[in-house]
Parts: structure tokens; C-alpha cells; sequence
């Protein structure tokens, strides 16, 4: 098939470009690069060294004989030659991860939250309106986030997308299927929770194809793929704002940082290995909507930990401390989540959990780029609110760091 993968120099998005073209499909990514535009921003890098997105698709190239095609492009801000580009190519999938995807950065200031309701908005409406024009019949498949749940406890598991609820009507009862209530915790989990209405609007008014991908937090740093050069190694975030809770976890640890628990530690979040999260891509792409299908949301995740939890496990693996500080977020202190994949397991993944090999090979990564670490970058400053931001965090030798 002939897939686009919008954002596929992302944290994602690379591995699922290699994954994709490894199996023989012609790939082409459609990046406008803003990911290392805001490296250079923030004064960070990634962990690992990251090659030009040309020179990994070089490589790529030489060392299977796969052409992976790159296009430079901004879907949030260039239509017509978003439109003119996809009637040039016709892709039979479309994998949309071209969305900023940090929720520190979304709450930094309120610059941070125009550009993230600007760029995911319009980039997610942008191809919707461009597919009915140019009547290109592509199954778009979306990354989204469990996030757009929030994290409050209601002591049910949260189903795949849909709820059936009960309406008392002058005529009696009547049954109608819902999307499941959001409740977005940022900026960045409100476009994700828009991105849903989007998509509900244009499969019922045009007939699009679409697929939304609830993800859980992803960790982990191989791939088969990214395995196969040192050059095609995935970015590894470690700062407070890009960097996931359990990659930050097993860097601090390397590097004989304390683990930084915010708060009670008491949240609860989903997991997903990175391998599981290209796995659960290429199946949904095999299981595709037809047109006038309701939009087909998978739960992709594979495990639940409690943060506390996550600590603790990798402190009695690696020695390593446990610091907790004030959380800079505004959620539940304590919170369950108990959620429903069925569908993912029923089309035969078999998931990746959080076994000591594998948290072991992402410490060796950690310790093998250790010098590459700008320990001031590793606490997480961005607040959700000025109440927040007043409290501001001490590194573990007492240096006073900035509040946002």
C-alpha cells in the first residue's frame, strides 16, 4: 500500500516509518520538522543523536534497499498544498501523528497554548477538509491519547470509544450510543478531545474512513527496525516537558539522579511499549472501516501502573532513589484506571510488558549517551496554573531552578 505518515520524524512516527517500509509498503513522511525546532527552543536534545531526517532515510535506503520518501510540509498552515499534494499521490492510509504531543509544553504560557490549539486544530481539519475535496478514499488513521479521559476515578473501566446510555424521553426510555465524556487534564489533551468531534462530524457527512488511536504513555527506545543501525536509533526525550514518566525514571537512574515523583505518586496512568504501539498500527490499518462506519476507536495500551509503583520497581532494580516533589499539575492526587482493549488483543498483539530486560536496555541507552544530559533540563517546571508555578522545584543538591 502507499502510506503517508504525517509526523513521521516524530518519537513515534520513525519507528512506525521504518516498521511500515520494512514490510514492503511505499512510505512517504510528511514532516514540517517543528519537533527540533523546538529542541532549539528549549535548549534541549534529544538523548539519543539524531541524524537529519535525510540522512536516516539515506541510510535506510543503503542498508535494506527501501526508499522511504520525504516531503517538507505544514499541514496547519499550507492547505492548498496539502490538498495538492495528497491529489498528487492518492496514499491508500494516511497515519496522522503531526500533533504537538507534549502536555508540559501545551500549559507553558499561554504563546504555548495558542500554538498547540493552532497547530493540532488545524492540521487534524486541514486533512479532513482535504481528503473530501481532492475525494481521495484514504483510511486515516489518528494517534490520540487516553488522556482525553482525564483521570478521575469512576470505578468502571473505560470502553473503546462508545458508551450506551439511557434517555428518559415523554415516550419512555430510549437507548443511544455516545462517545465516552471527556475530561481533559491540558491544552494538549483538549485538541485531542476536539480532534474526536472532528472526526465524528466527517465520517457521518462525508463517509471519511478514520480510525482513532487511544494511546497509553509509550516507553521504551527499540524498535527490530531502529536495532538494525546506531543512525537510525528513535529520539529519546528526558526533559521535563517532552520526556514520558517512566523513560524520565530509568534516565534519572542511570545517570544516579533521584527518581522525581510529583505529589503522592498516587496517579495512575497506561503504558505501551514502543514495538507494541507500531504493532497496534499496522493491525489497525489490516482492519480498516468502511465508509459510513461509525469512527473505529481502539484503547491502545497493554498495562496500568501507578507512578509510585513505577519508582519503586526501578529504585529496587538500580539502587537508585526516590525524591517526591511538588506536582505541577493540576489532577487528582490519587486516581484508578481500569481500561478495556479487547479489540487490539483480538486482532493478535500480544503485549509488551514492563519485564527487567527491557527496562535494563533502556538504562544501557541512558548510561551509553549519558554525557549528552543536561541535568537541568530534567526537572519538570512547567505549571498548569500560577498557584503552581510558585511552587518552585529544587534540584537534588538544593539549586533553586526557574519557575514557568
Amino acid at each position: 500500500m502507499k502510506i503517508a505518515i504525517l509526523g513521521g520524524d516524530g518519537f513515534v512516527g520513525w519507528p512506525t516509518t521504518l516498521h511500515l517500509s520494512d514490510q514492503g509498503h511505499e512510505v512517504h513522511v510528511v514532516d514540517n520538522l517543528s519537533r527540533r525546532w523546538i529542541d532549539a527552543e528549549l535548549g534541549v536534545q534529544s538523548l539519543t543523536p539524531m541524524d537529519s531526517i535525510q540522512e536516516r532515510c539515506r541510510i535506510w535506503r543503503d542498508l535494506t534497499g527501501r526508499k522511504i520518501n520525504f516531503h517538507l510540509l505544514d499541514l496547519a498552515q499550507e492547505y492548498e498544498r496539502l490538498k495538492a499534494w495528497l491529489g498528487d499521490h492518492k496514499p491508500d492510509v494516511v497515519i496522522h501523528f503531526a500533533e504537538q504531543r507534549a502536555a508540559p509544553y501545551s500549559m507553558k504560557t499561554d504563546r504555548h497554548k495558542v500554538y498547540t490549539v493552532g497547530n493540532n486544530i488545524n492540521a487534524t481539519h486541514n486533512l479532513m477538509a482535504a481528503l473530501v475535496e481532492t475525494g481521495i478514499d484514504a483510511h486515516v488513521i489518528h494517534l490520540g491519547t487516553m488522556g482525553v479521559y482525564g483521570y478521575s476515578s469512576v470505578g468502571a473501566p473505560i470502553p473503546e470509544g462508545y458508551l450506551d446510555v439511557q434517555i428518559d424521553t415523554p415516550t419512555g426510555p430510549k437507548e443511544q450510543e455516545i462517545l465516552y465524556p471527556t475530561r481533559p487534564g491540558s491544552v494538549y489533551h483538549m485538541t485531542k478531545s476536539m480532534d474526536q468531534i472532528l472526526f465524528q462530524f466527517y465520517a457521518q457527512n462525508d463517509g471519511l474512513r478514520i480510525t482513532d488511536l487511544h494511546q497509553g504513555i509509550v516507553w521504551g527506545t527499540h524498535t527490530a527496525q531502529t536495532r538494525m543501525h546506531d543512525q537510525l536509533i528513535n529520539r529519546f526525550d528526558y526533559d521535563g516537558d517532552y520526556g514520558t514518566v517512566l523513560n524520565r525514571f530509568l534516565i534519572q537512574a542511570a545517570i544516579g539522579y533521584p527518581l522525581t515523583v510529583h505529589g503522592t505518586g498516587g496517579q495512575t496512568r497506561a503504558f505501551i511499549h514502543i514495538q507494541d504501539s507500531v504493532r497496534c498500527i499496522e493491525l489497525a490499518m489490516g482492519d480498516a472501516p468502511k465508509a459510513g462506519d461509525r469512527v473505529r476507536i481502539f484503547n491502545q495500551m497493554t498495562e496500568t501502573h501507578r507512578v509510585r509503583d513505577l519508582a519503586a520497581l526501578i529504585a529496587q532494580q538500580t539502587g537508585a532513589q526516590v525524591m517526591n516533589l511538588p506536582n505541577p499539575r493540576k489532577e487528582a492526587a490519587e486516581n484508578d484506571l481500569i481500561v478495556k482493549n479487547e479489540q487490539f488483543l483480538a486482532l493478535g498483539l500480544n503485549p509488551t510488558t514492563l519485564a527487567e530486560g527491557l527496562l535494563a536496555e533502556v538504562v544501557d541507552v541512558a548510561r551509553k549517551y549519558a554525557h549528552r544530559i543536561d541535568r537541568s533540563r530534567v526537572p519538570a517546571v512547567s505549571a498548569w496554573t500560577r498557584d503552581l508555578a510558585d511552587k518552585v522545584e529544587r534540584d537534588p543538591e538544593g539549586k533553586k531552578l526557574r519557575a514557568v
